[in-house]
């Protein structure tokens, strides 16, 4: 008898929805059609330049060997000062593990603090990988649908009410993909009070932190007091900040025990990260850091028009995002229309819709555990942002 090809628990996970997106566009590019993509959560900006420099500059002195592997210390030592000058949180070096971006160390801790059955509560829309990273670890994702009227932010009633004594570990999201919603102090301290009364990790993925607009700021949760700091796993990388997606530099700090638990693993699974690119994310943490600013200015006019070009669209609706490089339009308005004999009844629908008839590329809500939205990118150029615009515009006229 043929054996089982593909063990249970890889073959009972979804492919990305975002890469499937990016993929499928990326296909029909290759046939000659052009394609904007507003799908991958990914800086149009080049990493700066004096970034690139400390790479070339390690290249040159032959710093291309295995190193320590949570990370050479220079790189955890830079990733203490930048929490403790950022986000007034205190972490010795050995508390932190350098990783192959935010995405590696997330699976890290969920395979380090789950065992078989531990629940992880996660506020819905959210982050496409987290609840197949949880299943691969052995753990089980609840979902809790957060409100639109409320801006997308979890509010301490949404969470006490789907909480629960098998939830292990919560996840804060702040800003949100794909929402780009911020969580707002006395929520997060009341909600992060009662799960840590109880035991509960809080797993904080903060990769958007220093996109924000107008008045709202980042709080990281560990700063809120030393239980909950205790009870924190903060998760962060250079990718989104520095635009250095490519370069695979994501961290990981909390309880010591916890920490090396998670180095000890990636040991096994991986081993160090890329040595010349932990070089380049010193210089990104400890240098100018006015590329960051001026991104984030940029990424601030380009959201206002990106709102401002789909609320003006009959059949959607799209709120400003706190934070974040996304908007996140309710297209409820497009259901029920057809083209071609088809009909849109969903937002799985509507993507395709705008594939096929205005060649660009949106990621249904669905892949965020929200339907009846998508999700645009807006970290694309302002010429880009404008021309997809258009082609969306222009597309709803073949709708009846």
């Amino acid at each position: 008898m043929e054996k089982q090809r593909i063990s249970a628990q890889v073959a009972g996970i979804s492919p990305s929805a975002t890469e499937s997106t990016s993929f499928l566009a990326n296909q029909l590019r290759r046939k000659g059609i052009d394609i904007i993509s507003f799908a991958q959560g990914e800086p149009d900006f080049d990493t700066p330049d004096h970034i690139k420099q400390a790479a070339v500059d390690a290249i040159h002195e032959g710093f291309t060997k295995y190193t320590d592997v949570p990370g050479i210390p220079e790189l955890k030592e830079a990733v203490a000062l930048k929490l403790q000058r950022e986000n007034n949180i205190t972490y010795d070096p050995d508390q932190i593990v350098i990783s192959s971006g935010a995405k590696q160390a997330l699976y890290e801790v969920f395979r380090t603090i789950l065992n078989p059955g531990d629940q992880v509560l996660i506020p819905t829309p959210c982050y496409v990988s987290y609840a197949e990273q949880i299943k691969l670890a052995g753990g089980e994702p609840v979902f809790f649908a957060t409100k639109e009227e409320n801006n997308f932010r979890p509010q301490f009633d949404e969470v006490k009410e789907h909480y629960s004594s098998t939830i292990k570990a919560f996840i804060i999201n702040s800003p949100n993909n794909p929402t780009g919603a911020v969580f707002e102090r006395e929520e997060l301290q009341k909600i992060a009070d009662f799960l840590v009364e109880r035991g509960v990790y809080l797993i904080t993925d903060e990769v958007y932190e220093h996109i924000m607009y107008d008045t709202m700021q980042h709080i990281s949760v560990a700063s809120l007091g030393d239980k909950i700091m205790d009870h924190s796993i903060v998760v962060n990388s250079v990718s989104k900040t520095y635009a250095m997606t490519g370069w695979r530099v994501g961290y990981a700090a909390g309880p010591k025990d916890v920490i090396q638990a998670m180095g000890d693993f990636q040991g096994h699974a991986s081993g160090n990260i890329n040595s010349i690119a932990q070089k380049a994310a010193v210089t990104a943490l400890l240098g100018d850091q006015q590329p960051v600013r001026d991104m984030v200015a940029e990424y601030g006019k380009r959201k206002n028009y990106m709102v401002e070009r789909l609320n003006a669209m009959p059949g959607i609706t799209c709120r400003h995002p706190d934070g974040a490089f996304y908007t996140f339009p309710n297209i409820t308005g497009l259901f029920g229309k057809t083209y071609d004999g088809n009909t849109i009844e969903n937002d799985l629908d509507a993507a395709k819709f705008f594939l096929e008839k205005a060649h660009v590329a949106v990621v249904p809500g669905a892949a965020f555990n929200s339907s009846g939205y998508v999700r645009f990118v807006f970290a694309k150029s302002m010429e880009e942002i404008k021309e997809g615009l258009d082609r969306i515009e222009q597309s709803l006229d073949l709708l009846s």
